[in-house]
């Protein structure tokens, strides 16, 4: 095949680049018109902001596309150039409707913003708009691929076979996928019944964080100390989990002591409600110092205090936590815990070793009188343990 047989794609080639210098023109023509139009409509405003760019390419593509179409179809290759216009169409009909799905979550955002006190309802509509967007995105991607795929003729043969054997087709792809979709339907759920929203602080496995996104297949935790923890979203789903700001960011802290006895429990109490009135981390609600427990040594305290955040609710407790210690070190040392001990003297043992020893020698043991036996003419020694015994007989 010489040159000479592309010379009847002179006139369609020419046709075709200037359909897309029309399309190009109409582009520029319509662009700042339909933006002045969109202007006072947020949502319209931002969806032509985000299509702005495949809609450039978009429009020169639907006019060679007419141009091709109206071609002879004995030209040289023309069902190539007919598929590859096609496939790049679709692309660009694929990437505008992902940018006006993403125009339109930027915009809710936008709308509902988080810098607020009671961001409640704003996270939970940010929550349901990121994880559907990011759905509809996919089913969009996955669209676009499936009509370019569908365009080649092998490609559609396999997808005919593939139809035709649905049932054995769809229990394999199901149990080789099953992770994939338990996660998109778990996506799906939490966006609808919300148990958790972008921003919400989370105890998970023990660690405590905020959501700092969710995606289609997982959320992203943002530990406290700038640790990222990656959860699935069908463990949400399956396990239990703590979630400090469900229905309101209040939380109440806990802060624990062991004082002594002796301990001036209304010092403390009246300290730690000046420390936390005196707090900006304070919302007035509680604060209360109460005996929850004894020893044979110390009593523990707890004192309650509440606060509008959970990060702000962690700073007053250290606050009073350091406040009450100091108090206690400066003006009551003694309300510290302390081991008592009480010390005794002990008694002198009697030692009966020695006493035995004496009467054994016949000395006296104690103090005693000596008395005459008139019978032997013996002198006895009289103890209160008694003397010694006079002989059987009298001496001879």
């Amino acid at each position: 095949m010489n040159l000479h047989d592309y010379d009847a794609w002179l006139a369609p080639l020419a046709s075709a680049l200037g359909a897309a210098l029309v399309g190009l023109l109409a582009y520029v023509i319509v662009r700042p018109i339909v933006r002045r139009v969109v202007r006072h409509a947020p949502v319209a405003n931002a969806v032509v902001q985000q299509i702005d760019r495949p809609v450039r390419w978009l429009l020169p593509l639907i006019a060679i596309q007419v141009v091709l179409e109206g071609a002879p179809d004995d030209l040289p290759h023309m069902g190539g150039a007919r598929q590859l216009v096609t496939v790049l169409l679709i692309a660009a009909f694929t990437a505008a409707a992902i940018a006006a799905v993403r125009g339109v979550a930027d915009i809710v955002a936008l709308l509902h913003p988080q810098d607020v006190a009671d961001n409640l309802q704003a996270r939970r509509i940010l929550t349901q708009t990121r994880v559907l967007a990011r759905i509809a995105m996919g089913i969009a991607l996955f669209a676009g691929v499936a009509f370019i795929l569908m365009t080649f003729p092998r490609a559609r043969q396999f997808g005919t076979s593939l139809l035709a054997s649905a049932g054995l087709s769809a229990l394999v792809i199901g149990l080789a996928a099953k992770s994939v979709f338990g996660n998109l339907l778990a996506g799906l759920q939490i966006a609808l019944s919300q148990p958790l929203r972008i921003d919400d602080v989370l105890i998970v496995q023990g660690e405590w964080g905020r959501v700092e996104e969710i995606t289609s297949t997982y959320v992203v935790l943002k530990i406290w100390d700038e640790r990222r923890l990656v959860i699935p979203l069908q463990w949400f789903i399956d396990n239990p989990f703590q979630n400090w700001t469900r229905t309101t960011s209040q939380i109440i802290g806990s802060v624990f002591f062991w004082v002594d006895y002796s301990a001036d429990l209304a010092a403390l109490r009246a300290e730690a409600t000046r420390l936390a009135q005196g707090s900006r981390d304070h919302d007035g609600r509680v604060c209360l110092l109460q005996v929850v427990d004894t020893s044979e040594r110390a009593m523990k305290l707890r004192l309650i205090v509440s606060s509008p955040s959970a990060g702000q609710s962690w700073d007053l407790c250290c606050l009073l936590r350091e406040g009450l210690i100091a108090l206690m070190q400066r003006d009551d040392p003694d309300a510290l815990p302390r081991l008592r001990a009480e010390m005794r003297e002990a008694a002198r043992p009697h030692d009966h070793r020695d006493e035995l020893d004496a009467r054994i020698a016949g000395q006296r043991t104690d103090p005693g009188t000596a008395v005459v036996n008139n019978d032997t003419g013996l002198n006895s020694l009289t103890a209160p343990t008694g003397g010694v015994l006079p002989p059987a007989e009298a001496p001879r």
